[in-house]
Parts: structure tokens; C-alpha cells; sequence
């Protein structure tokens, strides 16, 4: 068989496989359109389509929501403030978590590790310091993660962020629904914490003088090469990094007491 016989049947191959790549890669974009209208369908009304696509949401509504001077909350620290600090300072470990409070594997994190992390932090073992970004927002729209982070600065402002904090992950709404992006609903789960909601922490969370430090803050996470939320980091080592191992309470026990030694 000649050679040019056998470029010709080459090339007949390769256009025939490249006809099927365009065949397939047609194909799984119609069965990932199909698969997102499905989604949307058994969401419920009020859920579109835009909400599930990373990126399309309410992205340009809140940089007009975060316009004006960035003003961190009262004893935020590190680089331009972005920390919320708890615990003690003098401690040996140091838990760095990045959360957002729409995200549910945050509130997985902080309802299955809360009464370990504030039984080391009582015994003056960890000290914590907590970022608060807007991921949710960004990827399904709305403003829920912007607020209740602003209203989570108004309360370290009043001297309550972590009982607030707390509260808001206990009442952690799914996550396709932006119930925190009714400034009503962040004062209704402020009466859970006494004294917190105030006229001065009403008109905080009304006004939302933190926006911009919030943005701030998530705009450093996406920089940050972290891939998600909740992003959690001891001492320098991320907690997630190995499936194969995953964290547990007796684990964070383990890891703080070794930092403790060393």
C-alpha cells in the first residue's frame, strides 16, 4: 500500500475522531443543561437557573452595597484588619478559618467542632481568628453572606461576635435560600444573645458600615489560592488537605495539645 494511501485513510481517521469529540463534548452540554433546569425544578419556585451558575448572581449588586470606606470591626487584626480574633492570644495553636454563613460545609465545620473549639479555647489552649467572605453570594446571588457577615462585625463591635456567630450557623438557612439577605431575619436571631440587639447594633446592621471591609476580605480569599469554604488552618497546615484522614474532634484535640508541646 502506497504512503499517500495511507495519509489518506490517517487523515479520514482523524477527521472522524474529531467529528466524535464535537459529538461528545455537544452532548454533555446538553445533559449538563438538562441536569440544571432539572435542579432548578425541584429547588421550587423563586430559584432560577442564573442561581446555580457560578459567577451569574447578584455579583454587581453588592460592589454597589460595598461602596464607601473600608471600616474594620473594633480588635480586627492582621493584614488591613480582615481577622476576627477569639481566645487566647498567648496560645500556642492558632485556628485560621475562612467561612461564609450561607456556606453549609460551614456550618457542618462549626456545628460539629463548636464545643471542642470553645472547650480548647476556655482552657486558653487555641486562639482563633476568623475571615468572613461572600462566596455564596457570588456564585448563586443575593445578599445573605454580605449582611450577616456585616452583622457579625456589629456584633464584634458590641463585644459578641462569637455567641452572634454562633447563632447565625445554628440557624443556617439551605443554602439556595438568601434568608440572610433580610436585614430582619440578622435581628431576629440577634435577640438569641443578650444585650446584642441594641439600637446601636439595629442601625449597624441597617447601614452596613462593614461591607466594604467584608468585599475587602473576600476579594483577598479569591486571591488567596484557598479553593473554598470553610477553609480551616492550623498553624499554618490546612485541615482539609487529606480526605484520607478526614478531621475529627478527637483529632483537633490531638493536633492542639501537639502544638501546645511544641
Amino acid at each position: 500500500m502506497s504512503q499517500k494511501n495511507n495519509d489518506g485513510k490517517r487523515s479520514a481517521r482523524e477527521r472522524l475522531q474529531e467529528q466524535r469529540r464535537k459529538e461528545e463534548s455537544r452532548a454533555k452540554r446538553k445533559r449538563t443543561l438538562i441536569a440544571v433546569v432539572v435542579v432548578a425544578a425541584v429547588l421550587g419556585a423563586g430559584v432560577g437557573i442564573a442561581a446555580l451558575v457560578a459567577g451569574s448572581g447578584g455579583g454587581k449588586d453588592n460592589k454597589r452595597k460595598t461602596a464607601g470606606p473600608l471600616l474594620a470591626p473594633q480588635g480586627a487584626i492582621g493584614k488591613d484588619s480582615l481577622a476576627i480574633p477569639v481566645g487566647n492570644q498567648a496560645a500556642k495553636a492558632n485556628l485560621v478559618v475562612f467561612e461564609d454563613f450561607r456556606c453549609p460545609g460551614c456550618g457542618q465545620f462549626e456545628n460539629g467542632f463548636r464545643d471542642t473549639i470553645h472547650e480548647l479555647e476556655g482552657k486558653g489552649e487555641l486562639k482563633a481568628e476568623y475571615t468572613l467572605v461572600t462566596l455564596i453570594d457570588k456564585n448563586l446571588g443575593g445578599s445573605g453572606s454580605l449582611y450577616a457577615a456585616n452583622a457579625a462585625a456589629c456584633a464584634q463591635d458590641a463585644g459578641k461576635f462569637l455567641a452572634y456567630h454562633d447563632e447565625l450557623y445554628k440557624s443556617q438557612p439551605p443554602e439556595t435560600v438568601d434568608a440572610y439577605g433580610k436585614k430582619a431575619k440578622l435581628l431576629e436571631i440577634a435577640n438569641k444573645v443578650p444585650g446584642l440587639n441594641t439600637a446601636s447594633f439595629q442601625k449597624c446592621v441597617e447601614d452596613g458600615p462593614h461591607n466594604s471591609w467584608v468585599q475587602k476580605s473576600q476579594d483577598t480569599f479569591s486571591k488567596s489560592g484557598h479553593r473554598g469554604t470553610p477553609t480551616v488552618i492550623l498553624n499554618g497546615k490546612s485541615l482539609y488537605d487529606d480526605p484520607t484522614h478526614p478531621l475529627t474532634p478527637q483529632k483537633l484535640r490531638e493536633l492542639v495539645a501537639a502544638a501546645q508541646k511544641g
